[in-house]
């Protein structure tokens, strides 16, 4: 069965409820981070197994539970990857345009906690006060080198990277949206040349295994393009549930104790979960992690820039 939430935390509370009470056995999803803690507040309410197969917040749920497991890397680790990039491409004055958001407000956390020790400063751009050419004299008077996209797609991320690839002044400046907007194919068709070369977080491993690469071949043809990482994480979240559910069968309670047993191979990698400090449900640790970019040369085809 299935549900939309929306992008709704509400609709996504009420899509669990409602679940619920039909019986499932367990629930799979959720792409949007805000959304996902949502839905998974209500599972551990409500004694529903959950396992979260792309949303990346550190505190998915309040408090430890043993109901939640999470497929996607947490933000914490993700995030600090990509501060090591900026840091190894010699970035140490970063801008960061952002919306109000508990996701953009806790990555702007991480960077600013991880880069700040290593000689990195950042500087926070509301966007709610400020229009795309705003931010460009923001970025002018503060002599950043690195804008951080920490906003919605397709608006504003469009308007600001625009504004920024046709303001003569910024032509050295860097963007990057460690979120990910990039990767979405209406991304290259709105932006076209101007949204190659921004760097954002991916998680892929360098080669795909014989497994991935038979689902990477499978998606391509039913999509009629390549996949996104999102279509990965959402295939290794059925095989996992499949593979719990055949062994421990559908009661509910027996399959959130089978979380720390799971050993299953997925599309990128060996899939176990356990207890990660500062994560409050079960944690595969770690999906890989790459920082890739649209090529210049050719914006369909995607650049692997670092790996962590």
């Amino acid at each position: 069965m299935v549900r939309d939430t929306a992008a709704d935390p509400q609709k996504a509370a009420a899509a669990v409820d409602e679940l619920a009470r039909l019986g499932v056995a367990a629930l799979a999803g959720e792409y949007h981070s805000v959304v996902a803690r949502a839905a998974a507040a209500r599972a551990d309410a409500r004694g529903l197994p959950f396992l979260c197969s792309s949303a990346v917040l550190d505190a998915l749920t309040e408090q430890p539970t043993d109901w939640v497991a999470r497929l996607a890397p947490a933000q914490s680790h993700g995030w600090q990857i990509f501060a090591d990039f900026l840091l190894g491409a010699g970035h140490s004055r970063i801008a960061i345009a952002a919306q109000p958001s508990v996701y953009w407000a806790s990555g702007t956390r991480v960077l600013r906690d991880h880069l700040a020790p290593r000689g990195g400063t950042v500087v926070e751009l509301d966007i709610s006060s400020l229009t795309p050419a705003a931010v460009c004299d923001e970025l002018v008077e503060h002599g950043a080198t690195a804008l951080l996209l920490l906003v919605g797609h397709p608006e504003p991320a469009v308007s600001i990277v625009k504004a920024v690839r046709r303001d003569e002044r910024l032509a050295e400046v860097m963007m990057g949206a460690p979120a990910g907007q990039p990767e979405f194919a209406e991304w290259a068709t709105l932006l076209g040349d101007d949204g190659a070369a921004i760097p954002f977080l991916r998680y892929l491993p360098e080669r795909l295994g014989p497994l991935g690469a038979r689902v990477e071949t499978a998606l391509r043809e039913r999509l009629a393009e390549a996949p996104s990482f999102v279509a990965f994480e959402g295939y290794d979240t059925i095989a996992v549930l499949a593979e719990v559910l055949r062994s421990h069968g559908v009661d509910r309670a027996r399959t959130a104790e089978a979380w720390p047993r799971v050993a299953v191979e997925g599309t990128r990698g060996q899939i176990q979960f356990s207890r990660t400090p500062g994560i409050s449900v079960w944690q595969w640790a770690w999906t890989p992690v790459q920082v890739v970019d649209r090529d210049p040369a050719d914006p369909a085809r995607f650049r692997v820039l670092h790996a962590g």
